[in-house]
């Protein structure tokens, strides 16, 4: 195949939306970073260093001939399921927030759950180009890989990490309903599903304490219901324009470290409307960019490569989105390109490395 131009509106709008990000994480964070590492500064920093690792591995990554991937689908699988593993084990995964998901490494931390989202996405594109004509079965086509992925989510769950879990399990189902699998099965699933989530209730309380507040947050103002609350506290006055760049109430130890999954309600509060169009904007161009590549794409792996990144982009988006607005209880999600975390940044712009470089050989 004869190489062309990568997709340069893809490009800028990923680059536009991660540097507003982080123009919005020192706006949401340094009141907090003030107060706890007495440097403003401390969070903007991070995740600056972070976007231009980011730049340098979407630059690279977009050299790389994306079939690699296809030959490298099963050890990077392998690799990312042996650091889920090592993760769990006290001395050598850290606990943040609750879980423990994290390696830490000095005042930074890797995730290896967002390494695990791209090598299982590749993974199963392989898979799908492999077996497209067994994808209409669901013993031998589908079973298979639905199993690997719930025992992804079972891990990831030991962490506890329901919202990346999530994410995983979302983007997976997506990538298979493209590949072919009966409506029918993903009905059954969704049965399924919710007789999972009940589980998953039953075994942790604090999830249906999450759920109750989701439900009535007034409930519980200062406990389980106090960050949706807060969360509506900033979107709500917001208006076309917002309170102005700098001007949010609700990062002043009101809304809990605003930086990270609630950085749109920061961006309601302090660009009202307008903050709204512009992250959903940036979104829409980014997701049909990327969907307007796949459906191109004249190799089948590109083809579900593209798509599911994309539908891992757009589901957590979409999660993160309906949390901070009070449409579903609190999961952990952080928005992408947006919200402060070094992980998420440089997998999610080394994703759209993969993409940039399958749009090279579009005809």
């Amino acid at each position: 195949m004869k190489k062309g131009n990568i997709d340069y509106g893809l490009l800028i709008s990923v680059i536009l939306i991660s540097i507003f990000g982080i123009i919005m994480i020192y706006s949401a964070s340094y009141v907090w970073a003030e107060y706890k590492f007495h440097n403003p500064f401390k969070f903007v920093i991070n995740q600056g260093v972070f976007f231009l690792l980011g730049l340098v591995f979407m630059y690279v990554i977009s050299k790389i001939d994306y079939r690699l991937y296809y030959e490298k689908a099963t050890p990077l699988v392998i690799t990312c399921f042996i650091l889920l593993v090592l993760v769990l084990i006290p001395g050598i995964g850290t606990v943040r927030n609750g879980s423990r998901s994290w390696f830490g490494i000095g005042s930074f931390g890797i995730q290896p759950s967002e390494f695990m989202k791209l090598a299982l996405i590749i993974f199963t594109a392989k898979y799908l180009v492999k077996n497209e004509k067994q994808m209409t079965d669901i013993k031998k086509g589908v079973l298979p890989i639905l199993s690997l992925t719930l025992l992804v989510f079972g891990i990831i769950m030991l962490q506890p990490d329901f919202g990346t879990g999530m994410i995983i399990v979302m983007s997976i189902m997506g990538l298979i309903f493209v590949g072919g699998v009966p409506f029918k099965f993903f009905l059954r699933m969704g049965m399924l599903g919710m007789a999972g989530i009940v589980g998953l209730i039953a075994v942790a309380p604090y999830r249906l304490e999450r759920i109750l507040s989701f439900l009535n947050p007034w409930k519980d103002p200062l406990g389980s219901g106090f960050q949706i609350i807060q969360s509506l506290y900033a979107i709500g006055p917001g208006g076309l324009f917002g309170y102005g760049f700098l001007n949010s109430r609700q990062k002043h130890f009101y809304l809990p470290e605003p930086q990270t999954d609630f950085i749109f309600s920061i961006i309601s509060e302090e660009f009202g409307f307008l903050g709204v169009i512009i992250v959903v904007g940036l979104f829409l161009i980014i997701l049909t960019r990327a969907f307007k590549i796949a459906r191109k794409s004249q190799d089948m792996f590109a083809k579900y490569l593209t798509f599911g990144i994309a539908f891992q982009i757009g589901f957590q988006a979409i999660l993160n989105l309906m949390v901070v607005t009070g449409l579903i209880p609190v999961t952990g999600v952080t928005l992408p390109f947006l919200s402060y975390g070094g992980s998420s940044l440089l997998i999610t712009m080394s994703s759209i490395g993969i993409i940039l470089n399958i749009s090279r050989y579009q005809k």
